[in-house]
């Protein structure tokens, strides 16, 4: 049986196309080696699970390694220490009952049995210990613990006793063995499960997780990790992709977030291919299959889309931050004691980039521009029917006239906003373009913003048409000296893809300025500049 893409939980080898992520494994192991107690806190599906057992397989040479999860544990077992004292004996055995964990002692096994039938009366925490203490001292090779999926415990008192015992025994480790390395993985870090347990009143500085290392392994797939998975794919069914090409596209749509990753893999190969426009494979795997796999993508409903629209429905300052990086391009500073930002980074939806605000990748970023360009904007907006009117003729044997799109627009927004102060434009300018583009180019091309350019007082915006790649610069017009530098830079920008045509958008407010459009040769490249 072939293997085939998957999205849903655990990848597993034999079923699964799957990245190579031997990188992240290595480094992982190092920290083992080294003794280290620490956190795997990601956002969702961002590959804790496979990872986790990934590492289990390469470890179980050198170490006894438990892997255990507390994934649907039902909420009686941390009503009393008792309680979750069997039922982690159970889940430790099971590890051993199935065959997970080899080279257990008899008599250990059959203690950690009976502890795991044991009425919950018997059993606490001090017995718990001791018998962790015993039995790593008894194994013939050191013992390693991973918790997968800690969040379901995280609201519990119980969970903060457990931690204290772990950190007991890695406090001890010099006069009684106990675990090698201890793995905790989930969403949120230890600082936020002692936050969610104890009321801020009851905040102690002393964390029962405050021996835990640092954990900066980035865990997101890199291009070389998505080439090993698509030279898989490719040996099974020989589409003749450009595998490095599709790789590094899936890659900078994505940012390496493996769900997404698979996401479009998946789709391409599931949907795409076999539908009236790409009928094989081989025509699924090029730039306008990726392409329409991620618009399949964009207005999918799934929960991680779910999640991060209630992240900005539940902060109206993070809204707003993220409106004003959107459309003004303004930066905005990563405060690292701002709930609002700590929440979203947590669940992997913006990042910290040279101290700034940064979203994770451009699915979610465009993601969020679909959420702000709503339907109620857009059906408001004289601008979007104006689009929508002249949409038609736009589109020339299969090619988008960019030239065209820029010369009509101008004509509109000096119809509509001639009469309009500097503050609306600046706010509002680079939104009224994507509301004029959008109807155009919706439901066939992609458009996002290119984060390297935010901070250098420019906001390029790169559309993905059929294959084909449009580099639009919209600036405010700070003078010519500024205004010239940005055409020197627009030029070097279109070697980066490989264009030799550039278009430029000058919000301009000298009342002297001469609306319309401009043609600008730099070296070997032409710029098309409209000024509004």
């Amino acid at each position: 049986m072939k293997r085939r893409f998957n999205v849903t939980g655990l990848c597993i080898p034999e079923k699964h196309y799957m990245a190579d992520i031997s990188v992240h494994l290595e480094k992982m192991r190092v920290y083992i080696e080294d003794g280290e107690y620490f956190t795997v806190n990601r956002a969702r599906q961002y590959g804790k699970t496979t990872t986790l057992n990934a590492l289990k397989r390469k470890l179980e040479k050198e170490y006894t390694v438990f892997l255990i999860s507390f994934e649907g544990i039902e909420k009686e077992v941390f009503r009393d220490s008792g309680s979750f004292c069997v039922r982690l004996m159970g889940l430790l055995y099971d590890t051993v009952d199935f065959g997970e964990t080899a080279g257990i002692p008899k008599d250990i096994r059959e203690e950690m049995y009976g502890w795991s039938m044991s009425a919950p009366e018997q059993m606490n925490f001090r017995i718990l210990t001791n018998f962790l203490f015993r039995m790593c001292r008894q194994l013939d090779k050191p013992a390693v613990l991973m918790v997968d999926e800690t969040d379901q415990a995280g609201n519990y008192e119980v969970f903060a006793t457990f931690l204290g015992c772990l950190r007991d025994m890695y406090l001890k480790r010099d006069t009684r063995p106990g675990f090698q390395s201890v793995i905790l993985a989930g969403v949120y870090d230890i600082k936020n499960l002692k936050q969610r347990i104890r009321p801020e009143k009851e905040h102690v500085a002393d964390s029962p997780w405050n021996i835990a290392a640092d954990f900066d392994v980035d865990m997101s797939l890199s291009v070389d990790g998505i080439v090993y998975m698509l030279e898989a794919y490719e040996n099974d069914y020989h589409t003749g992709m450009e595998v490095r090409e599709m790789a590094q596209m899936i890659y900078d749509y994505t940012s390496g977030y493996p769900f997404l990753v698979s996401w479009i893999c998946k789709t391409a190969d599931e949907v795409i291919a076999g539908s009236d426009e790409f009928p094989e494979r081989r025509d699924a795997w090029t730039r306008e299959g990726i392409q329409a796999a991620v618009r399949k993508l964009l207005v999918e409903r799934n929960t991680l889309f779910e999640s991060l629209t209630g992240k900005v429905d539940s902060f109206p300052e993070l809204e707003r931050m993220l409106h004003t990086l959107l459309f003004v391009g303004r930066d905005i500073p990563y405060n690292a004691d701002n709930k609002a930002i700590v929440t979203a980074a947590m669940y992997g939806f913006i990042k910290n980039r040279k101290g700034n605000v940064a979203l994770a990748n451009r699915i979610f970023e465009m993601r969020l521009y679909n959420r702000f360009l709503s339907v109620e904007e857009l059906r408001e907006s004289d601008i979007y029917k104006a689009s929508v009117y002249d949409k038609n003729q736009f589109i020339t044997g299969g090619h988008l006239n960019m030239r065209l799109i820029l010369e009509r627009f101008v004509e509109h927004f000096n119809e509509l906003y001639a009469d309009s102060g500097e503050k609306f434009i600046e706010e509002t300018g680079r939104k009224l373009f994507l509301l004029y583009l959008r109807p155009i180019i919706n439901g066939t091309g992609n458009y996002y913003i290119e984060s390297r350019t935010r901070s250098m007082g420019r906001t390029d915006v790169i559309v993905d048409y059929r294959g084909e790649q449009y580099i639009i610069e919209m600036k405010i017009w700070r003078g010519k000296e500024y205004n010239d530098r940005g055409e020197k830079q627009i030029s070097g920008y279109l070697d980066d893809y490989h264009q030799r045509t550039g278009y430029m958008i000058n919000f301009c407010f000298n009342k002297m300025k001469n609306p319309g459009l401009n043609e600008i040769v730099i070296d070997d490249k032409l710029i098309i500049e409209a000024v509004v």
